[in-house]
């Protein structure tokens, strides 16, 4: 195991720069999660931590190691990507432990580290199959298995479960945490799906553009998020955003809605263009024949999500749980609770405090 930094790492193509001066710790055995949209960069940054991209400018440490400029295969990381990267005409033995044997290994050293990696994934039954007799999530453990027994300082985690159905991809990520669990390595990992990063992730990176937007634990960015983009991207479904005008204090007023509301900040919002957010479980719809119409529901069993169109056309979540629950076509008003509101300069989009 061992620690990774960046330090001021930016990257330029042909001039142009898409990662901008990145710092970042991740300490040892942390399950770290770069997480953003597609573009943010955060693939990019993953490689160059990986040695497969250059990197411009900064430093990258692992370990007490500057990295930065050193080749891929001597910087003790093992890398998994979303293509899973087998030898379909070796067997699962042979794939987990091709880089050992070219790497000179002795053939007991090598049959240990792939037993004990195959005893971990539990792949014991099928060591003598071709990966074309694997279903997606076997192929997947045999990738990860190829990199456990090289015994890498860090596990860096390309987007591994893209290519993997619903049901594959929740199997495998209570795989990867149950790995993490075991064997207590550094592990970063990349994707776009804000669950996996929740579920997973220790410390999670926020990227947008080349730039990081947030880092902390998973409810730490869920209940206080820096900013609009982070509060509207960690959480599903995303929080609700509406226009606010600043009356006086910390009150608002809430077109959308026709009402007015006292925000939980210090800062004076009077004349302040302010967006207001809330989570589709902090509020409560009760039954009003003059309310705002539910346009549809979309049932999940135990819980239901009721899609409002307020005054003005906005578009607003709610969560619905018990056996009584709203059906689409019927009228509501919407009570929020206002120690559960977020608030963000419009222009900005920083957080109101």
């Amino acid at each position: 195991m061992a620690d990774v930094k960046l330090q001021d790492v930016r990257k330029n193509f042909s001039g142009l720069e898409v990662i901008h001066g990145v710092d970042l710790q991740v300490e040892s055995g942390e399950f770290c999660v770069f997480v953003g949209p597609s573009g943010c960069g955060k693939s990019t940054l993953l490689r160059m931590i990986a040695g497969l991209e250059e990197t411009s400018s900064g430093r990258i440490s692992i370990g007490p190691r500057d990295v930065t400029h050193v080749d891929p295969a001597k910087r003790g990381v093992a890398m998994v990507f979303q293509s899973y990267a087998l030898y379909p005409h070796m067997t699962v033995r042979d794939n987990m432990g091709f880089g050992l044997k070219m790497g000179g290994a002795p053939k007991d050293e090598v049959k240990r580290k792939v037993d004990e990696a195959a005893r971990v994934l539990k792949l014991d039954a099928f060591m003598d199959r071709k990966p074309k007799a694997l279903s997606g999530g076997q192929r997947q453990r045999v990738a990860i298995g190829r990199a456990i027994v090289r015994g890498p300082d860090v596990f860096l985690f390309d987007e591994p479960l893209s290519n993997l159905d619903a049901e594959l991809r929740v199997e495998m990520r209570i795989e990867l945490a149950r790995l993490h669990r075991d064997i207590g390595a550094t592990m970063i990992y990349v994707t776009h799906d804000q669950v996996e990063a929740m579920t997973l992730a220790d410390k999670i990176v926020v990227l947008r553009s080349g730039r990081v937007e947030q880092v902390g634990g998973p409810m730490e960015l869920y209940q206080d998020p820096a900013n609009r983009f982070v509060a509207g991207f960690i959480g599903s479904p995303a929080m609700n955003f509406m226009k606010a005008d600043g009356i006086g204090g910390a009150r608002v007023r809430l077109p959308a809605l026709g009402q007015e509301v006292a925000l939980p900040v210090s800062a004076a919002l009077t004349g302040r263009a302010v967006t207001l957010g809330f989570r589709p479980e902090h509020l409560q719809l009760k039954p009003e024949q003059d309310g705002y119409p539910i346009d549809m529901v979309e049932a999940l069993g135990g819980v239901s999500y009721a899609y409002i169109r307020g005054a003005d056309g906005t578009q607003i979540v709610a969560e619905m749980r018990g056996a009584e629950r709203l059906k689409s076509g019927d009228r509501v008003k919407i009570v929020l609770d206002p120690k559960r509101l977020y608030a963000f300069d419009q222009k900005t989009e920083e957080r109101i405090r």
